[in-house]
């Protein structure tokens, strides 16, 4: 599997405030990021691959989501969050 226990915690240690903080804001962004990011370099060689196109589409949306909520709760940590994983051009 490309994602790791060991990636995931290196994620989270990362991003998160520790490496067993999974429910962090940042923490689920980073990792929600890392597989929005699989899922791209897989349908650009598999093109008609609809259930992962479908899956990448539920990531994004969930992605958004949490985005939105940090935006509303704290901006700060949302502009940190974008600008450490280049999010927005």
């Amino acid at each position: 599997m490309y994602l790791t226990a060991e990636k995931k915690k290196e994620i989270f240690a990362l991003r998160g405030k520790g490496a067993t903080d999974t429910g962090s804001a940042e923490s689920q962004i980073a990792l929600f990021s890392e597989r929005i990011n699989h899922l791209t370099e897989h349908l650009k060689v598999s093109k008609k691959d609809f259930s992962t196109q479908r899956a990448l589409q539920t990531l994004v949306g969930k992605r958004r989501r949490i985005l939105d909520y940090l935006k509303n709760r704290d901006i700060e940590r949302y502009r940190s969050i974008i600008k450490e994983l280049n999010l927005r051009k």
